[in-house]
């Protein structure tokens, strides 16, 4: 009788290990975005497609696309509502300009504040950078993706774009995403971050 219970809790133990998959990634980002696109409190994910979800599609991680901008600030500009994907209409203003090379050419974006958010403490030196490039639609998710930072103390800000995710609503479209402004476009093929979703 020993034995078989020994022998019980042994199969139980291995069962429990199967159960329990390893998070997937190549990087902490990719294995933190993985375990919370699992975690059901935290997923955007449909409940179909979190309950079938073993990671999220990465460009392999590439430093080419790690790269030093020069800031400038540009603290006359007027707020603006950004449109979304739906009728929400938050507040937004320019932070500054991202002057930036990547593969020997130059590139300008705008990367922005949101002001509704900064009346929260953890939020007081969030910037978020929302960009379109020339992989939108074919590898990566075709409304754009964005990339998150901090402001600097200098003029210069890095950009990681092996961080760029994809909107909420290009997994679920019960969200409201900002939708990426024109001048954001990147003539680049961006090949970092978070590629498309394949829904089930």
């Amino acid at each position: 009788m020993k034995k078989v219970l020994i022998l019980l809790l042994a199969v139980s133990l291995v069962s429990c290990k199967q159960d329990k998959q390893p998070i997937l990634g190549e990087t902490d980002w990719q294995k933190e975005m993985n375990a919370d696109y699992k975690d059901a409190s935290k997923s955007p994910l449909k409940e179909k497609d979190r309950k079938s979800f073993k990671g999220l599609d990465f460009y392999k991680f590439d430093s080419t696309y790690v790269v030093t901008c020069k800031l400038t600030r540009t603290p006359n500009e007027k707020p603006f509502k950004m449109k979304t994907t739906t009728d929400r209409l938050p507040n937004y203003k320019k932070y500054g300009i991202l002057d930036f090379s990547l593969e020997g050419n130059v590139h300008k974006l705008s990367i922005y504040q949101n002001l509704d958010l900064l009346e929260k403490e953890e939020y007081k030196d969030y910037l978020f950078l929302p960009f379109l490039d020339n992989t939108n639609g074919e590898g990566s998710y075709s409304g754009g993706r964005y990339v998150e930072s901090s402001i600097p103390e200098g003029d210069s800000i890095i950009i990681d774009f092996n961080t760029a995710y994809n909107p909420y609503c290009a997994y679920n479209d019960k969200y409201s995403c900002p939708i990426v402004p024109r001048e954001n476009y990147l003539d680049a093929y961006i090949k970092a971050g978070v590629k498309d979703f394949k829904k089930n």
